[in-house]
């Protein structure tokens, strides 16, 4: 199989493409895959130097809005994942035209170069945070979209524009919303890599609000582990969830941070709460679990500390991009 990961050089994608290379997916049975990434700040090469050298693995620097350069990747292409877009709410309250100009027309723009060459199976990567709030219980595949950030906003039009492509062109689309990931390659700006790398330095750890907000945790490789699934089985048309099952607030996930590096709570620093912010996401998976046989496999327990152990042992991986995280807003 051909395979086009968009996005492949970020956190998510790159955990695909490595897995998919190194055996760990029954897509990449002899795969030959491209990877298509423009390296904003958040893209890094580097991710993707484990499976460098192997056969079948391609890398072209470019931009899904460019209609050219994203002509010529799709061009043979049996499948599609669609992992690239702007990702940080943070971001997107301060400046949101980069997110509706990369998830939404970059979407438009693959979704057309797939549909001109008859790409066989276009999966758009998604997020719970296209359903805004939830103060109890857990949304369906079926629950209308009610974004409150700008980021959540651009991916539910992406989401959208993929599931009107399967309506109006017959396009074998399928998407997928996924709960927060953690793991190694992440940059660090998000909670988990930000708090590590900030309590490994001695620094403290922003906290926005009183941390209520809830959030269900998801090992990136088990989202990739769900991915393939729906790449290999899903049904075209359809939305499927893919969930981790560890539900926790910020502030008890901030203490088991603190334990796991050995710091007290001292290194708590309060900050004002985000703008719109969610105060709790919650994925039912029982649709991916009873159709495809998907379960999360890695503990949250175990995966964490892995992952404490990889920024532990990775600092010349995060220490240069710590100058490029966003800053609370």
């Amino acid at each position: 199989m051909r395979i086009l990961v968009t996005g492949g050089a970020g956190f998510v994608g790159s955990q695909f493409v490595r897995a998919l290379l190194l055996g760990r997916l029954a897509s990449g049975a002899g795969a030959r895959v491209t990877v298509l990434d423009s390296l904003t700040y958040a893209g890094n090469e580097a991710n993707l130097s484990p499976v460098a050298g192997r056969e079948g693995y391609a890398f072209v620097r470019g931009d899904v809005r460019d209609p050219v350069v994203v002509d010529e990747v799709v061009r043979g292409q049996d499948a599609v994942v669609h992992f690239a877009a702007e990702s940080h709410v943070d971001r997107s309250i301060a400046d949101a035209a980069p997110f509706v100009a990369t998830n939404v027309l970059g979407t438009q723009v693959l979704l057309e170069a797939a549909r001109r060459h008859g790409v066989g199976r276009f999966v758009q990567v998604s997020t719970d945070e296209v359903y805004g709030s939830i103060a109890a219980g857990s949304w369906t595949e079926g629950s209308p979209p009610a974004p409150n950030s700008p980021y959540a906003a651009s991916k539910a039009g992406a989401d959208l524009l993929a599931l009107s492509y399967h309506r109006t062109h017959g396009m074998d689309v399928v998407v997928t919303r996924c709960s927060n990931n953690y793991g190694p390659y992440h940059f660090p700006e998000k909670m988990i890599p930000l708090f590590t790398t900030n309590l490994l330095d001695g620094r403290k750890v922003p906290l926005y609000g009183d941390g209520r907000q809830v959030r269900d945790w998801l090992h990136v490789l088990d989202h990739c582990r769900g991915i393939d699934l729906v790449l290999r089985g899903g049904r075209a048309g359809e939305v499927y969830h893919i969930g981790g099952g560890t539900e926790l607030s910020n502030r008890e996930l901030t203490g088991l941070l603190l334990r796991a590096c050995g710091a007290g709570p001292d290194r708590v620093e309060h900050v004002p709460d985000r703008k719109g912010h969610d105060l709790r996401y919650s994925l039912s998976f029982e649709k991916i679990r009873e159709e495809l046989g998907y379960e999360p496999l890695v503990g949250f327990q175990e995966g964490l500390a892995d992952t404490v152990r990889w920024y532990r042992e990775h600092r010349s991986w995060w220490e240069p991009l710590k100058g490029r995280a966003a800053l609370p807003v």
